[in-house]
């Protein structure tokens, strides 16, 4: 039986920062104004200026690039999928670099829901298992946890979903 715990104490933004406790639940789409980059097995595989970020209370932004603006050949249909309750059903990506391959290490929605649209087929990545992930020039942190594929960096303050002892949130 999972038990309900009390939502933390969140940290206070400092000038610039944002809390992810003032994002809204439903989750909020809004397009990204920085270019963000992936690097895995020593290849720069997603570069882009045309991203999305998903912004849902609790958790860092989750960024989405369009398919486009990914190196062909880096993904690889996967098998499985998955359903948020707000985006719809995801489907997921083996991540192919020149010496290795990763499965399931990123996923897009095929149909997203209607509020969620403009994400159609766009890509997001864990950022774990990549050699690097970039939002502008700042080199990101993988949300914790392992589950989540949000990335953090220095303009978002939690606690973030993940962390030890947040399941009940």
């Amino acid at each position: 039986m999972t038990t309900h715990r009390e939502q933390p104490a969140p940290t206070a933004p400092k000038p610039h920062q944002e809390s992810v406790w003032d994002y809204p639940r439903p989750p909020r789409l809004e397009p990204v104004p920085e270019r963000l980059r992936v690097v895995f097995d020593g290849v720069t595989i997603a570069d882009s200026v045309r991203g999305w970020r998903v912004l849902e209370t609790s958790h860092p932004p989750t960024y989405y690039l369009p398919p486009d603006d990914i190196l062909p050949g880096a993904l690889a249909s996967a098998e499985g999928s998955s359903f948020c309750e707000w985006k719809g059903r995801a489907v997921y990506y083996d991540v192919i670099g020149p010496q290795r391959r990763i499965r399931r290490m990123a996923w897009a929605y095929p149909k997203p829901s209607a509020p969620f649209a403009a994400l159609t087929n766009h890509i997001a990545f864990y950022a774990g298992p990549m050699d690097a992930c970039f939002v502008g020039e700042e080199r990101v942190t993988p949300q914790p946890g392992g589950f989540y594929g949000g990335w953090v960096t220095g303009r978002v303050v939690g606690p973030f979903k993940g962390e030890p002892g947040t399941e009940g949130w």
